[in-house]
């Protein structure tokens, strides 16, 4: 008979991590609680030492349980942020490897930056307008500087309009999103004599914001990703 169709045996851990899963999914602990110790759980399930330990290292490592030394595991509160650094080793691992990938990971920044600033063009307010305008005197002041503040001011302020929607999902996709890119920026010198450019698509952004016109909002962002999107690059 064929490896490839033999039933492995799941290990005791496999079995102590569902079990603890399931009970958190239920809600039989909340984020802030602790969970049994270590000696309750071996009872509790009828395992060795082990196979709780590995179980509950397997629960840290997606970000359920918090684990210090001498206490009992803690639940966490998830957050959009901390599912997707999860992923974050895996995502540049991908986009690496594959032209196709950081293709599509532009495609899906732009049509997710479009609704996003179209969205805060609705309801921005009048502090974050001011936000944004203070940001983008910072992106301004480091022009004829260093390129790399110059770009990480540049994030920043895209950052900022994601923070203008309220919507901490919206926010965390678009830092994991710019991190990703920023590992393919082509080299430093593509930006020479393009930051003038940049400066007056952001403040064109900013005007559609401040004058709450989504359509245009759409069109200017469009115009500067489009544009942007050709200084990523696999290297």
């Amino acid at each position: 008979m064929s490896d490839a169709l033999k039933i492995s045996r799941r290990k005791l851990s496999d079995d102590v991590f569902d079990r603890l899963y399931a009970m958190l999914l239920n809600g039989d602990y909340r984020p802030g609680d602790s969970l049994p110790s270590e000696r309750q759980l071996m009872e509790m399930f009828g395992v060795g030492r082990p196979a709780v330990r590995e179980a509950m290292q397997s629960l840290e490592r997606a970000g359920l349980v918090s684990i210090h030394h001498g206490q009992r595991p803690t639940v966490t509160m998830p957050t959009a942020s901390g599912v997707l650094s999860q992923i974050e080793l895996t995502a540049m691992h991908m986009l690496s490897s594959s032209p196709q990938s950081l293709a599509q990971l532009k495609e899906a920044r732009a049509f997710f930056e479009l609704g996003m600033v179209a969205r805060a063009a609705q309801q921005a307010t009048q502090e974050d307008i001011e936000r944004l305008e203070t940001l983008l005197e910072a992106q301004r002041a480091q022009l004829n500087g260093d390129v790399g503040a110059f770009i990480k001011a540049d994030m920043s302020f895209h950052v900022a309009i994601a923070e203008t929607t309220g919507n901490a999902i919206f926010i965390a996709v678009s830092k994991a999103m710019l991190d990703w890119l920023a590992n393919f920026h082509s080299s430093a010198l593509h930006w020479k004599g393009n930051e003038h450019i940049t400066l007056e698509e952001h403040a064109r952004i900013l005007g559609a914001i401040r004058r709450h016109d989504g359509d245009l909002a759409i069109d200017e962002m469009r115009a500067h990703l489009d544009r942007a999107g050709k200084l990523y690059v696999l290297t």
